[in-house]
């Protein structure tokens, strides 16, 4: 994908080297959050610099009206709160382009996918959902942890949080189908999880590996 105007790329020689930015998807209760979190752990293992990073981050202030809404203790208006999700994206744009060119690898639980399937399963407009993340950074790596809505309803906290309902989750599946691009790779989330986290650690290694040899980082939906 081509840039806009945002300095997304990194030039010259052996400062081209650095981290990869890995995102983990999927519906709610797929297993993200647990794969995450072994995947930077056996990064980190094979002496590899990595960290854990997960949207909506609920530390900042814009991503505590997020976590009001989520625990279903706020209303807001549904373009309202896609806009929140993006903006909480972008106020961590800056440190996630320093911490990549640094040649930290980040590994990423949801992101601007995420932000849209969800939304437009609402049915915001899927192009005006993407939008205000044009700009943002490009994953090199997308890992669909793939789950019938049905199997991950009978896991264990399931319905907690607003999203966390059967039909819903199921338009999001759908959309996500939609959002699918040349760097996502698919997993069965229903698979033993050992086998999950050897597929996943194979599938990060290896970009690793070739954004140390020198890809450029590019910007999300620019066109």
């Amino acid at each position: 994908m081509e840039n806009n105007n945002h300095n997304c790329s990194l030039r010259g020689g052996k400062e081209d080297s650095r981290g990869a930015l890995v995102v983990l998807e999927g519906l709610d209760r797929c297993g993200k959050t647990t794969q995450s979190t072994r995947l930077v752990a056996n990064l980190e293992r094979l002496g590899h610099s990595a960290e854990l990073w997960r949207f909506p981050d609920r530390t900042t202030s814009v991503g505590q009206m997020i976590s009001s809404y989520l625990s279903n203790k706020s209303q807001l208006d549904d373009h309202t709160i896609h806009l929140l999700f993006s903006a909480n994206r972008w106020e961590k744009r800056s440190l996630m382009e320093s911490k990549l060119k640094s040649g930290i690898t980040l590994v990423v639980d949801r992101y601007s996918y995420s932000g849209v399937a969800f939304s437009s399963a609402k049915g915001l407009d899927i192009e005006w959902c993407k939008a205000p993340e044009i700009g943002l950074l490009a994953p090199d790596l997308v890992v669909y942890l793939d789950i019938p809505p049905e199997k991950a309803a009978e896991r264990g906290g399931y319905g907690g949080e607003r999203y966390e309902q059967l039909e819903f989750q199921k338009k999001v599946g759908q959309n996500y189908q939609v959002l699918r691009g040349p760097t996502w790779k698919i997993i069965d989330a229903c698979s033993p999880m050992e086998d999950i986290e050897e597929q996943l650690q194979n599938m990060a290694l290896d970009c690793v590996k070739t954004c140390q040899e020198g890809i450029p980082l590019s910007c999300l939906w620019s066109c």
